[in-house]
This record gives C-alpha cells, structure tokens and sequence, in this order.
C-alpha cells in the first residue's frame, strides 16, 4: 500500500514539473513574440516618437530668396514634414534658388530642395552652367510653371528684349536657375551679360532696385504672382517685356523645357496690359541619401496635407498627384515612385 502510494506521488510530481515547463516555454515563445510585433511597431514610419532605423532625423528643405516663391511653398513643406511625420525635424532655409541648390544637394548639404526642372537635367547631364556632372539627388513632384519676367517700368523706354542693350538689368543671384534663364534668352537676341550693364541679385532687392532708380530692368523666374513684383507694382506701374513668337520659337527648339506662358493684365495691380513669354517647371528633388521608406513618409505627408500648401501660396494650388510627374527632367526617387505607385 505504501509502495503504491509513493509511486502515485512520483508520478503526480513529474506531471507537474512537465507542466510547468510547458508553461514556461509558451510564455518565452509569447514573450519573444510580443518582443517582435513591438520591435515591428517602432520601426513603422516613427510610431510613438522614435526614428526609425537608417531615418535621417534633422531634415533640411532648401528653397530660395525670401521675395519668391520657393520660400513660402518650401517653408510649408518643411512644417508639414515636421508636424506630421514623428521622429523627424524638418526646417525650410532660404538660399541662392536652383542652381546653387542643386550643389548643395549633391554635396550632402541638404536633404530636399526646390530646383528648376531645367536646371536639375543640366546637372545631371553636366551640361550648360555646370562644368561636370552633379547628382547624387532625385526628383519627388513638379509643381507649377516658373515664368520668366523681364520687368521694367512702364516709362523706361524698354519695349523688347534688345533694347536691354546697354542698360543696367538685374540677372538674379548668382548660380541661380534666374541667371542661366537670362543668359538663354539673351543669347537668342544675339546678346551676352558683356552687352548689358548686369547687376547680380535676388528678386526683393531687384524689385527695390527698380523702384529706386538704381537698375533699368530685372529677370525674375518665379511663379506668378511674385511677391516681389506685386510689391513693385503696389507703388509703380510697371511693365513685362514680351518675347517675339520667333524668339519663343527658338528657345522652345533649342531647351526643350521652355514653354510659352501668356500673363494677362489681372497678372499684377498697375499692370494693364498683357505679355508673351516662356516658363520652366519648379520641381522638388530628394537627396539619394534618403532612405525610400522616409522619403515614401514625407511625401504622402505632404499629399495628405495640400491645405497648408495653398495656404502658404497661392501656387500651392498646382500641386496635385495627377500632375505630380509632368515635366519631370530626371529620375524619381525611389521613395516617391512607390507612393505614385500606390495611388
């Protein structure tokens, strides 16, 4: 009786230790598996606050002189980035505008950076106003036309692009995508910077420029209206110098991203007529540095926030997804083709 007893407990004690070792094993398996869905939480486009592996967390967006457009449009971009993208910093920074912005993106200075879509192909190619080939940077979503406007005012005697000749004309900043545009256009009417008087600006102090005396005209490529322009004509009436329809022609042939853009007279206050002329397409490009699953965050963050874009300017309004690839001079970043994609 004894004996059997005591087997019955040796049985029933090894029964319970199995359990309990079962039990462990479930809980260890259960553990690492909840350590696994947190880990796959975390790393999901910055849950929770944290940056996500391989994510640069301090972004830069550069943009261009305060007085344009690229300011407003990329300042907004960079509000959205940082409100709505955890784990991430953005600011939008003014600077010399196309040309100088496309260095800096290949050089690691920046992170996004708004660029002519001409100016960001000429790069690539290296070609025109660079001496080799800078990259290092991809394209995200073209926004709207930049028209070229040469602008004097209405009593300056300047009725074409010829009879700059000889006058003291602002070409933009320098490296700017504004002074290869002034260059292009010259060259067309067989004139060089040697052939006028050329001051190197950006578009509030050509604008002031004028106002004052100081300067007989200024290019400005920029969306329209530019804050710099409206500014002017508040006070002055001014004039845009048109281009002939062969000269139009010639540019179109000779760079393939000018097209024809016509400004009416509800262009600007004290501007009462209409003018010819030709634009580019302002796009934004993505250093290659960027991870695609970060740059696919940042630029829905931006589609799903376009109020802030056209709050910011009235050119915010041209950004949509169905003309996010028009004009598009190089290639897309991976990050932003697998967001097209999706749509």
């Amino acid at each position: 009786m004894v004996k059997k007893f005591s087997l019955f407990l040796i049985l029933c004690l090894m029964l319970g230790a199995i359990l309990v070792a079962c039990g462990d094993a479930s809980t260890d398996a259960l553990d690492e598996e909840d350590q696994q869905k947190n880990t796959e939480e975390t790393t999901d486009a910055g849950e929770g606050g944290e940056t996500p592996e391989g994510w640069k967390e301090d972004i830069t967006v550069l943009t261009g002189g305060e007085a344009g457009v690229y300011f407003p449009l990329g300042v907004a971009m960079a509000e959205i980035m940082d409100e709505h993208v955890d784990g991430v910093t953005a600011t939008g920074i003014t600077s010399g505008a196309s040309v100088v912005n496309a260095n800096e993106l290949s050089e690691g200075q920046a992170d996004f950076a708004l660029i002519q879509n001409d100016v960001a192909y000429y790069a690539h190619q290296g070609t025109n106003m660079f001496d080799g080939v800078v990259d290092g940077f991809s394209g995200v979503f073209t926004i709207y036309p930049e028209t070229i406007q040469i602008v004097t005012l209405a009593d300056s005697g300047i009725e074409t692009v010829e009879d700059l000749a000889g006058k003291r004309v602002a070409v933009g900043d320098v490296g700017s995508g504004t002074e290869a545009n002034a260059s292009q256009i010259l060259a067309v009417h067989d004139l060089t910077f040697d052939d006028i008087s050329a001051e190197w600006m950006g578009f509030g102090d050509a604008a002031t420029n004028l106002q004052d005396g100081n300067i007989d005209a200024a290019f400005v490529t920029a969306g329209t209206p530019t804050g710099s322009i409206q500014e002017l004509a508040a006070s002055a009436d001014i004039k845009i110098v048109s281009i002939t329809e062969d000269k139009i022609t010639q540019l179109e042939e000779e760079y393939p991203y000018y097209v024809r853009e016509d400004l009416d007279e509800n262009t600007y206050e004290n501007f009462d007529a209409t003018a010819t002329t030709v634009a580019v397409q302002a796009m934004l490009a993505a250093s290659d540095e960027l991870p695609e699953d970060q740059v696919y965050e940042l630029v829905k963050s931006i589609f799903d926030n376009l109020d802030a874009m056209k709050n910011a300017h009235e050119r915010g309004n041209d950004l949509t997804i169905d003309t996010a690839q028009d004009g598009m001079s190089i290639d897309l970043h991976p990050g932003a083709k697998k967001f097209y994609d999706e749509q």
